[in-house]
C-alpha cells in the first residue's frame, strides 16, 4: 500500500508551499490521480486522516479527481479510454498504444480560506 507514503509526499508539499507563501491555514486540498496510476482512491480517503494527523491539514478537506486513463491506438488512431476497453483499441482491437493522461498522480489545487 504505496498510498500512505503518497499522502506523506502531500503533507510535506503542502506545508512547504504554505511556509513559503506564509499561509497559515488550508481547508482543501484536491489531487489528480490517473485511472492507470495504481493509486487507489478509496485508501488515499481511508489513510488521509492518519497522514494529516498532527500537521496543518488536519482540518482539511481532500478531494480526489479521477483522471481518464486515455491512448490513442498506434494502429488506426483512435482515442480511446484504456481501463473500459482493458488495453485494447475499440476500433481495431489493437493491443498497441501510447498513453495519453492517467498516470499521474498529482496536486490540483490548495484552497486557503478567506479571512
Amino acid at each position: 500500500m504505496h498510498e500512505i507514503g503518497l499522502l506523506r509526499q502531500l503533507v510535506r508539499t503542502v506545508t512547504s508551499f504554505a511556509e513559503e507563501n506564509d499561509v497559515h491555514n488550508i481547508a482543501e486540498v484536491a489531487v489528480d490521480c490517473g485511472e492507470l496510476s495504481l493509486v487507489i482512491p478509496e485508501y488515499l480517503e481511508e489513510l488521509y486522516p492518519v497522514a494529516v494527523k498532527g500537521s496543518m491539514l488536519e482540518n482539511a478537506k481532500l478531494r480526489i479527481h479521477i483522471i481518464p486513463g486515455l491512448a490513442e491506438c498506434d494502429e488506426c488512431d483512435e482515442i480511446f479510454n484504456v481501463v473500459e476497453n482493458k488495453g485494447f483499441c475499440p476500433s481495431c482491437g489493437s493491443f498497441e498504444k501510447t498513453v495519453l493522461s492517467g498516470r499521474d498522480f498529482s496536486v490540483r489545487e490548495i484552497v486557503v480560506p478567506n479571512d
